[in-house]
């Protein structure tokens, strides 16, 4: 533990001399509160292009809210939940691990990726550059058909050994993508494709050319053009390095110098430990990503506290919702009549009736279901329903038929039949009619009152000279 305390201080001593220029705007519990961290938070939700852009004296209350609630939730121990510091310890990798890597340590690996490829090629056959000529034979092919692509073949082969040009005859006669080519083929080494083709290849000398031969895919003739050991390390760093990059060998490189830093330490500090270290350090050389790293970190503590506090209780305590709803009621009214049931299509007339049928007396949440089992469970789909709870203009087909506003209903295609069901109302009959706007008032009056706890149990002071000078130093 004093190792990493001492780690720590040596990261965080530019902190002594920023501090004397990142005066206290406020204090929230005891707790200072830079100018920088306020600048961040401000500058960050107020950018161009925000719709609601704040001034800086709008955003305090915001500001403060927010601290205020994450406090809250320290308090109640989210920061130490198993879950949090796991989610946490995601993001905060994700910034401050690729700064553990340098352009060295992925040239090392780069190197050492080289030097295992050139030993197994080199010590395999080396690369060989060949050109063939390619005549497809299918798996099952008949007698006959094997004959005439071997004959052909053949055939080929004695142009050849008469002198014939084998790139011209591979673009004339070859069937795959090389023929336009003359037949040649890019530098292969052993393992790149079938046993058969490279036993030939790598048999013949530079020049030679086979006999005809097949493999699972044809009957081949094969000139070997060139002859070579592995590539010179510089013609194939950049692809070693997009190799690196592409199949995540990075995070590879940055464990192994994690564990390599944790072996330096005699393992008293352990990976968990050095980043930490690394976090402090980043932190105290860059305001911005300590604020970063800062913003996710009380961003998630603000979430689960919201969660637990507003959000789940607004939408999830049916009773305290219910309450909430009988005891404001009245600003609940309907301005205008609403439709409650659905509009709906048919392929076949009988199903309208027999929709009616199969929902009447049914509960209004239920319909969708019963709906869909009923007529829609196998891939024809017999009807087509839209159901809510609708005011003039929402649908044309509630419109024209219960409204009666002589609204032009357009026909569904293949659908000719059409329906509505239900009642029309003057105001809603049950929480569940206006649900959505019910939640999200009581969301609205849990956050209130949960702001107003936080601030009478918080203190809070703002010095506003300092605040004056924001964006203004």
């Amino acid at each position: 533990m004093k190792r990493i305390l001492q780690v720590l201080l040596i990261a965080c001593c530019p902190m002594l001399l920023w501090a004397q220029s990142d005066p206290v705007v406020m204090t929230i519990n005891g707790q200072p509160v830079p100018r920088s961290e306020f600048e961040y938070s401000y500058n960050k939700n107020n950018s161009e292009g925000v719709i609601d852009k704040k001034s800086v004296d709008d955003y305090v209350d915001l500001f403060i809210n927010y601290k205020l609630k994450v406090l809250a939730a320290k308090e109640a121990g989210i920061d130490t939940t198993t879950a949090f510091k796991k989610e946490f310890a995601t993001y905060r990798d994700q910034q401050v691990r690729p700064t553990l890597i340098t352009d060295a340590d992925v040239e090392k690996e780069a190197e050492k990726i080289y030097k295992e490829t050139q030993q197994r090629v080199d010590n395999n056959g080396g690369l060989i550059k060949p050109a063939h000529i390619f005549l497809p034979l299918k798996q099952n092919a008949s007698v006959e058909e094997q004959k005439v692509v071997k004959d052909r073949m053949d055939s080929l082969y004695q142009a050849l050994q008469k002198g014939a040009s084998f790139a011209e005859l591979a673009k004339k006669y070859s069937k795959d993508g090389t023929a336009a080519n003359g037949g040649e083929l890019p530098w292969i080494e052993h393992g790149q494709t079938f046993k058969e083709f490279e036993t030939n290849a790598y048999a013949l000398k530079v020049g030679q050319m086979s006999k005809p031969f097949t493999t699972p895919a044809g009957w081949h003739i094969v000139k070997l053009n060139d002859r070579r050991n592995f590539f010179p390390y510089d013609s194939v760093k950049t692809d070693i390095i997009r190799f690196i990059d592409q199949n995540g060998f990075r995070e590879r490189i940055i464990d192994n110098k994690l564990n390599d830093m944790a072996k330096a330490s005699g393992d008293k500090l352990t990976k968990e430990d050095i980043l930490q270290a690394k976090t402090a350090e980043l932190a105290a050389k860059d305001s911005d990503m300590k604020y970063l790293i800062q913003e996710y970190h009380d961003g998630l503590l603000l979430y689960e506290i919201s969660n637990r506090t507003v959000w789940e209780k607004a939408s999830k305590d049916e009773t305290a919702l219910q309450h909430y709803y009988n005891a404001n009621r009245k600003n609940y009214r309907w301005d205008q009549p609403r439709f409650k049931g659905i509009a709906y299509h048919t392929r076949d007339k009988a199903d309208i009736k027999a929709v009616k049928n199969a929902i009447k007396n049914k509960p209004f949440n239920q319909w969708a279901e019963v709906l869909r089992s009923t007529f829609n469970n196998d891939s024809i789909l017999r009807i087509r329903v839209e159901k809510g709870i609708f005011k003039q203009g929402d649908n044309k087909l509630v419109d024209n038929q219960i409204f009666k506003t002589g609204a032009k209903v357009e026909k569904v295609e293949n659908y000719p039949f059409d329906a509505v069901y239900g009642k029309k109302l003057k105001g809603p009959e049950s929480l569940d009619d206006v649900r959505a706007q019910v939640v999200a008032d009581y969301q609205e009056s849990l956050e209130k009152e949960w702001i107003d706890s936080l601030r009478k149990k918080y203190p809070v002071t703002i010095n506003k000279e300092v605040l004056a000078t924001v964006n203004k130093h």
